[in-house]
């Protein structure tokens, strides 16, 4: 970016939905390295998985962050979560889900919530799809439908759990 360039700020959660006690420490520092500062989550029991924790932090900073938050916790594939980034004027939003055995989900966000899939990813599964159910599973690894089934049980269990909030120093 030059000098003249200003990154377009954002804001975004990440939801850890399940996270060994002993990896908790882990998981801040790793947020702390993309924030730029210390990151102290508040931790709860998760009640879908007994004797792991839980924790929401929404963040906000350059557009962009989101993708870096969930890349510092590829480290710990045992982690159940999500980051999400808000779009701007200038970008899209995301959505960046991750499930042990199944990894990543990356999915474009309207403003509104719901899943955008492009153009050309649609027309690249109308060319493969040789059958109704063959389109229907791709429709459904377009969505990310297999990682919101895992993540849905785990998701209902942070209703009305705190979260905290961090700055990215720019």
């Amino acid at each position: 970016m030059s000098a003249g360039q200003v990154a377009s700020a954002t804001k975004g959660v990440v939801f850890i939905h399940c996270c060994p006690p002993a990896i908790g420490p882990h998981v801040e520092w790793a947020l702390a390295g993309v924030m730029g500062r210390p990151c102290k989550l508040e931790w709860t029991s998760q009640p879908s998985s007994p004797g792991h924790l839980r924790a929401e932090a929404a963040w906000v900073g350059p557009a962009g962050m989101g993708a870096k938050l969930a890349g510092s916790l590829r480290s710990w594939p045992m982690l159940r979560f999500e980051v999400t980034e808000d779009g701007t004027s200038a970008t899209d939003g995301e959505r960046l889900a991750y499930v042990p055995g199944r990894g990543f989900h990356r999915s474009v966000m309207s403003a509104n919530g719901d899943v955008v899939v492009g153009e050309e990813r649609l027309r690249g599964l109308l060319a493969r799809a040789r059958s109704t159910e063959e389109f229907a599973h791709g429709l459904h690894e377009l969505l990310g439908t297999s990682w919101d089934v895992e993540l849905e049980p785990y998701r209902n269990a942070g209703d009305n759990a705190p979260v905290t909030l961090f700055h990215k120093v720019v």
